[in-house]
């Protein structure tokens, strides 16, 4: 599945999402070129074994780093990894990397072609490269996110049921339990349709319809009917996100089991940001419940 993560990651840089870029000339490159990608095993796991392949420190690679530097940024490679590069819309993941002694915080994860880039501070120990770690990936902010981008997808399918098909995906940022989500429409939205959006979303909450992700080859997806948005370049196979009977939608992303896992969704704001393109803004799990209480 790797070539075809690399591929469907790709595809979220095409997209015009902007990619994270770190010294063109400088020791990502130097590591591309004997390191070609980072395995994810993300999909599957929170938590995989793994070998230290790069440290890079300030501009220059080492060999090891010992916490007697602490609180200097650093940025590890692995031979692979259950945490997500920040890709398509969706936020990079926290965690820890750790040893007999050594750990690492890990603040954010980024992308550049095909590495994963953990990037974070060693607080105790002295890293290697070639060392043994346990990475692990701070599940519950983790759990945010999926609920927020899960939610994402019913989103779009209330508001083509609610609006009409034209209001397309125009870009979305997925974080924990918030997403932003801008569409295709020329007019405003109203309460009455707000209200209908959001009570879309909830219904499709309570169905508690099953979420499965599927690698399939590009043809089949279009068969299927997954929604494909206007001028993207998708690669060939495909991940294609289903959600019950209603929501096919191809994405790189990290989703729930069940929509039911969402467990709450409120519109926070709706707005215009250019002609014929409105953002809504919303929440879920908890933050969601907490926000519909305060409007009471």
């Amino acid at each position: 599945a790797d070539g075809f993560t690399k591929a469907m990651e790709q595809h979220g840089a095409e997209s015009g999402k902007a990619q994270f870029e770190l010294f063109k000339t400088g020791p990502i490159e130097a590591l591309k070129k004997v390191i070609y990608e980072t395995p994810f095993l993300g999909y599957e796991a929170t938590k995989s074994a793994a070998e230290i392949r790069g440290i890079i420190a300030g501009d220059q690679l080492c060999d090891k780093i010992s916490d007697l530097e602490e609180g200097a940024e650093i940025t590890v490679v692995l031979d692979q990894t259950p945490f997500y590069g920040e890709s398509g819309s969706q936020v990079g993941d926290c965690g820890v990397l750790e040893s007999n002694g050594v750990r690492v915080e890990i603040t954010d994860t980024q992308k550049d072609g095909d590495l994963v880039l953990h990037v974070g501070h060693l607080r105790t120990g002295e890293l290697q490269s070639g060392m043994q770690v346990q990475a692990q990936v701070d599940e519950e902010r983790r759990v945010g996110i999926r609920r927020a981008h899960s939610a994402t997808h019913l989103l779009h399918y209330a508001l083509q049921q609610i609006l009409g098909q034209h209001a397309q995906q125009q870009g979305s940022k997925v974080d924990v339990d918030w997403l932003r989500f801008d569409f295709t429409h020329l007019e405003s939205v109203s309460d009455q349709q707000l209200q209908a959006i959001e009570n879309n979303v909830r219904d499709r909450i309570e169905e508690n319809a099953q979420v499965t992700a599927d690698t399939v080859p590009l043809a089949q997806a279009r068969e299927a009917g997954a929604m494909m948005l206007f001028g993207e370049k998708y690669p060939d196979p495909v991940r294609m996100v289903t959600m019950g009977d209603f929501s096919k939608e191809l994405c790189g992303g990290t989703h729930l089991d069940q929509t039911a896992d969402v467990g709450g969704f409120a519109i926070f704001s709706e707005e215009g940001i250019s002609a014929g393109t409105r953002r809504i803004v919303a929440l879920t799990g908890e933050r969601a419940q907490l926000h519909s209480l305060a409007q009471r």
